[in-house]
């Protein structure tokens, strides 16, 4: 794994990222994503890709695929380990910021998520990372399209997005300064807050 810039190193996928792309088919179902109608599947092989173009390895790809699973599907870390073993499980289980329905109130949860994040090891700063620019690209894309009603598919608004967002870029800057998907992020976070200012 690299999480400098450097070229990744190229290593083979195995059947076991195929049965986690199946297991998080399974899992998700026909869910969407937020506010659309494309397979939230999508998101997950997106946020996979970026772990791979990142340098991560296998199990950090197959994290990739099931980040959202504790969270999102009642998938439990246990089951996870018992499919693709102790460090998957763990990454999967830092990703998540809830494991509780109903959930948290949205602030605290992101704050508690943050901090945890200023802590987290490398392998879960790159999953995380690769989530979270997947999630500012779509969220860019989609609020050029439909303007300010867009915000309504989520619990908190603009500013507070653009707060997380902004507090996101920030740990990642400080833990993975120098590599291009942090740079990426930062630019992608700052033409959001850019339109969301012209708009107003």
């Amino acid at each position: 794994m690299t999480i400098d810039g450097t070229a990744p190193r190229a290593e083979p996928l195995t059947s076991r990222f195929v049965d986690a792309l199946a297991f998080a088919i399974e899992a998700h179902g026909d869910q969407p994503r937020k506010g659309g109608t494309v397979t939230y599947v999508a998101h997950l092989l997106g946020a996979a890709s970026l772990v791979l173009e990142a340098g991560g390895d296998e199990d950090m790809a197959i994290a990739g695929l099931l980040h959202d699973t504790i969270e999102d599907t009642g998938t439990t870390a246990e089951e996870i380990e018992a499919a693709f073993g102790p460090r998957v499980a763990s990454i999967v289980e830092a990703c998540t910021d809830s494991d509780v329905e109903p959930k948290p109130p949205w602030r605290g949860r992101k704050e508690r998520y943050l901090d945890h994040l200023r802590e987290a090891p490398a392998d879960v700063l790159v999953v995380s990372r690769a989530d979270k620019l997947y999630n500012a690209r779509a969220i860019l894309q989609d609020y050029r399209a439909r303007g300010e009603e867009f915000w309504g598919i989520f619990k908190e608004g603009a500013d507070q997005q653009l707060w997380y967002y902004g507090e996101l870029v920030a740990i990642f800057t400080e833990r993975l300064p120098r590599a291009s998907m942090t740079d990426e992020l930062r630019r992608v976070v700052d033409d959001l807050g850019a339109e969301v200012s012209r708009a107003r």
